[in-house]
């Protein structure tokens, strides 16, 4: 009987610590991925999308992974001079949202990395990358109006 009570014990406390390494393994893993693409030096495009990122993060928290892929005239939205609303693209760096910005556009329209922001990242072909993460399984928006 003490051994059948100590089986017990043991396959509770083991049944405890799986679910809790789910939990966090679940917390870890987004639910949600969606790549967006901005093409647009608007401010008004940027502003819009400043409010869909926070609409999405408010409402999945981390269960939501976002990379906005930024080419062509949608370069403005990473240049420190030219971002209008930069106190937000700091707080949605900090909310793990991926910037990232495409070389190509970059050469064509002669702006270098010190141009744009910190802590973003950098692809060849920005078009690109958006097939790849729709080939990865993430959800693709195209931003604008």
């Amino acid at each position: 009987m003490k051994s059948f009570l100590t089986f017990i014990l043991l396959s509770i406390t083991w049944m405890s610590n799986a679910f809790q390494l789910n939990a966090q393994n679940s917390k870890a893993i987004p639910s949600h991925k969606i790549v967006m693409q901005l093409t647009s030096a608007d401010p008004m495009v940027h502003k819009s999308l400043m409010k869909q990122i926070s609409n999405l993060k408010e409402g999945w928290n981390d269960s939501v992974a976002i990379e906005i892929v930024c080419h062509g005239p949608g370069m403005e939205f990473l240049m420190k001079e030219k971002n209008l609303i930069a106190p937000n693209f700091i707080e949605f760096k900090s909310m793990n949202v991926n910037f990232v910005a495409c070389r190509n556009s970059m050469k064509e329209k002669k702006i270098e990395e010190i141009q744009l922001f910190e802590d973003i990242s950098y692809v060849q072909m920005g078009i690109a990358e958006i097939v790849v993460k729709q080939e990865q399984g993430w959800s693709y928006i195209k931003t604008g109006f």
